[in-house]
């Protein structure tokens, strides 16, 4: 693309910042960090001897332009542990969204079992609560624009042009609820040259992937870039009982971006984002060894020691209606404008989802246990920022104000019917099955009644009324030609109103056998313990609290987020900086617990780095230490205490935490077209103070954050194989085990049987061989991912284990493998 110059001085290249970047890449990252390293001339390519040093590629190891600090820079002059995940890595990986290659970004973790509710976590800081009353700890932002919620955080790859990481508090950058990182994922703009690409994959599990964009100058001052995907695949796993397929992919995307250069100083930018995705849910792996008697009742309770290895056995689930889909639209108005002094910059976007979650949630298809959850949103959001920037020989500064609207309405439903009603009447009242017990005695006196098999629905509804303002400014200050000063400061001022209403449980049927009984004269004749039970299972019993009695809450929360950057060049090639930042998450609201809420979350981050370069080596090391303070933070946790009816819920639990940790990056090119790099990161995370939700003291114990995690690559190119190059890329992730806890094992987080391991260390190792012609003409390629086939459980899930008996676990995919082709005109 040609890109209009910026009046942008000498100092902004040569002396911005001159902060340590940390991570700059990951796996084939390594290569040169850099698709612009990468589309030097092939012909030079071929001919340069393989063992020859080249001090000047060394420099082009971080030579990519990012906007981490809402400005165009060089990525080694942004003094903030950064990691860039480029295209040339997103397609080595095959990857098709950011959770299917989070391993090879240490202190990254995304949970994506669930697609439209992921969960992020960077730097030992994650939030687990999915709901429309909080969000994220980690910002995730596209194009500039914030996605509010989970819902609409993780979509697939399309026509991206990089993905900046950034570790540690954003709140003076990127604003609220970027307390923990920030993610910010930039899209490739329309150019003036007229291109057009296609890529089809195949593999195993009846894989099948293919995208396709073009992009068409339509005159010297208009372009126009269309691209489509679509994602299918036959599923990695089979209910032994029905056949049907889990693990599936069924996604498809497009995105459409208009550019109009009104005049030499002004342009303008429209983009329309459309995503549909449809699916079965995640698979829940019972781990209770159970016959095919689907009306036998799981033994209670759960002994640990029959538990299965969930990852040799079958899966059997049987959620009616079980799915997991979303729609997604997006639009955004980009205006900037060049003054002779700097820029104006008009951000204007609107983004809307529906999302619904139906799933298995008892890891049986026995029908009396059977439990199934249900989440479903509806979200509408509005945002708008204006920016201005410059810059002088003293300073480069940016400023701005933004405002942001959201409605978000959810429904939280649990589905069970009357045979599980009966077994927890058993387990938790300790009544025997008074429904079947009842039945039969009905059908012995030929009664044509029956308590069973009648469906129960109860349900929460949230409505969410959001508001956000801030205005922020940030300034780098030259004070010479080595030292560089950065303060910023945002204030951000939230706005919330919040409602819950927890509906009348809904059992049709059972209330008309009911009523059918007293109409009939048979109820009154019932043993009275029947008729005892009989009227407990006349409301609710899974959301007992505040039924059919709305409630609302309204918060204001107001915040300031400041940092402060010195950064000093020792000599051209060795810098180093040192940081204190703040960042903010906004308060909110549990959507399941009527009434509650939770104050803000602030974390202070102090980091000190130094980044170094050999060019004799063709080398780079860059490394940093921090430390951090994060109070108030909020996790959703089983909460054993259960309310009357002995059904567990989640609750958000508090609690403050602190960490060391240490980030090191090492790329290195002994040869012209042999390429390592290595990135590795130690966490130490802590409980300063919490207690756990069945009163355990936690403090000075492990937040669960493994200590060590790396990623280690390796890529290596033969030139004029066949009229073209072949390049062969391996990559080898590594995550430690996970840190326990004495609440751990009740959250399903660390073993709980010996029988199998839970919170294991992880490794994963990808490998690629990639022939193209010259200039990516052609190419075909053979791919694998987690070519050893490595397999974990991930966790346990225990809201049935209390009152069915029925754990269930989750556990990594297995081996993926595909051929891939494309072609480029």
């Amino acid at each position: 693309m040609t890109i209009r110059p910026r009046p942008l001085s000498v100092c902004l290249r040569h002396l911005l910042l001159g902060g340590t970047t940390l991570l700059l890449g990951s796996t084939s990252f390594a290569a040169f960090a850099t698709d612009e390293a990468a589309s030097a001339p092939q012909d030079n390519a071929s001919t340069a001897n393989p063992t020859q040093a080249d001090p000047e590629k060394a420099k082009l190891l971080g030579n990519i332009t990012v906007t981490a600090q809402s400005r165009s820079q060089e990525v080694q002059s942004v003094p903030i542990p950064l990691q860039i995940v480029t295209a040339k890595q997103i397609d080595t990986l095959a990857a098709t969204d950011l959770s299917k290659m989070d391993i090879f970004v240490p202190g990254l973790v995304i949970d994506a079992t669930q697609p439209t509710q992921p969960t992020y976590e960077l730097r030992g800081i994650s939030t687990s609560n999915f709901g429309i009353g909080t969000e994220s700890a980690v910002g995730i932002y596209i194009n500039g624009v914030y996605a509010a919620r989970s819902g609409g955080s993780l979509l697939a790859f399309n026509d991206i042009a990089r993905i900046e990481v950034l570790k540690g508090p954003q709140g003076t950058l990127f604003g609220r609820n970027a307390a923990a990182g920030a993610i910010s994922i930039v899209t490739n703009e329309p150019t003036d040259q007229f291109e057009g690409k296609a890529r089809v994959r195949i593999g195993n599990d009846g894989r099948r992937y293919a995208d396709a964009l073009v992009n068409i100058p339509i005159n010297k001052d208009m372009a126009l870039r269309v691209s489509v995907l679509d994602n299918q695949s036959d599923g990695w796993i089979k209910d032994a009982a029905t056949g049907q397929h889990y693990g599936k992919d069924d996604d498809w995307g497009t995105r459409a971006v208009y550019r109009w250069n009104i005049t030499d100083n002004t342009r303008v930018l429209v983009s329309w984002d459309h995503e549909e995705l449809k699916q079965p849910p995640a698979p829940a792996i019972g781990l209770i060894p159970l016959s095919n008697d689907t009306n036998q009742r799981p033994p209670f309770p759960a002994d640990p020691s029959t538990y299965l290895n969930p990852l040799h056995a079958p899966l059997y689930n049987d959620a009616i209606g079980a799915l997991e889909k979303r729609r997604f639209d997006g639009v955004t108005l980009s205006i900037d404008h060049s003054f002779s002094w700097g820029s104006l910059v008009s951000t204007t976007a609107w983004r809307g989802f529906d999302t619904f979650n139906r799933g298995d949630y008892d890891g049986t298809n026995h029908v009396v246990s059977y439990l199934d959850t249900t989440n479903i949103e509806h979200n509408n959001s509005w945002y708008q920022e204006f920016k201005l920037q410059g810059n002088t020989d003293l300073m480069d500064w940016v400023g701005g104000v933004s405002y942001y609207q959201e409605q978000a309405r959810q429904t939280s439903q649990t589905n069970i019917n009357t045979d599980s009603l009966d077994t927890l009447a058993k387990n938790i009242y300790g009544v025997g099955t008074p429904l079947t017990e009842i039945s039969q005695g009905l059908a012995a006196f030929g009664l044509p009644y029956t308590l069973l098999g009648d469906p129960w629905h109860e349900a929460i509804s949230n409505d969410g009324n959001f508001k956000a303002y801030a205005a922020f400014g940030d300034v780098i200050w030259h004070i010479n030609d080595r030292f560089d000063l950065t303060t910023g400061l945002r204030y951000t001022r939230d706005e919330k109103d919040f409602s819950w209403y927890n509906m009348p449980r809904s059992a049709p049927q059972f209330d008309a056998t009911i009523a059918a009984l007293k109409q009939s004269g048979i109820y009154g004749i019932l043993p009275p313990e029947a008729q005892l039970i009989l009227a407990a299972f006349g409301g609710n019993v899974i959301f007992p609290t505040a039924v059919g009695m709305p409630m609302a809450a309204s918060n204001t929360w107001n915040n300031f987020s400041p940092r402060v950057v010195a950064s000093y060049k020792f000599t051209p090639d060795v810098m180093g900086y040192a940081s204190v930042t703040r960042g903010y998450k906004a308060g909110g609201y549990n959507s399941v617990q009527v009434g509650s809420t939770f104050q803000p979350e602030k974390v202070t981050n102090y980091e000190a780095g130094i980044k170094s370069l050999f060019p004799d080596q063709n080398l780079i090391v860059n490394g940093s230490v921090y430390y951090y303070r994060y109070d108030n933070m909020q996790s959703l946790a089983l909460d054993p205490n259960s309310p009357a009816s002995g059904v567990p819920i989640y609750i958000v639990n508090s609690s403050n935490q602190e960490a060391k940790g240490l980030d090191l990056e090492v790329q290195w090119q002994p040869l012209r077209d042999f390429r390592v790099n290595f990135m590795g990161a130690y966490i130490d995370s802590t409980y300063r103070k919490a207690v756990a939700p069945d009163g355990t003291d936690l403090t000075g114990q492990p937040t669960g954050a493994p200590k060590f995690s790396g990623a280690l690559s390796l890529a290596y190119t033969w030139h004029n194989v066949v009229h073209g190059d072949l390049e062969f890329d391996v990559s080898q992730a590594y995550r430690g085990k996970t840190r326990c806890n004495a609440d751990s094992q009740l959250q399903g987080e660390c073993n709980i049987s010996p029988n199998f391991q839970i919170g294991s260390s992880q490794q994963r190792t990808d490998a690629r061989l990639d022939w193209h012609a010259p200039g990516d003409r052609w190419g075909v390629a053979l791919y694998g991912s987690n070519i050893f086939n490595k397999r974990y459980v991930t966790g346990v899930n225990n809201i049935s284990t209390s009152v069915f008996g029925t754990p269930f676990a989750t556990i990594t995919p297995p081996r993926m493998w595909g051929v891939e082709l494309r072609a480029k005109f």
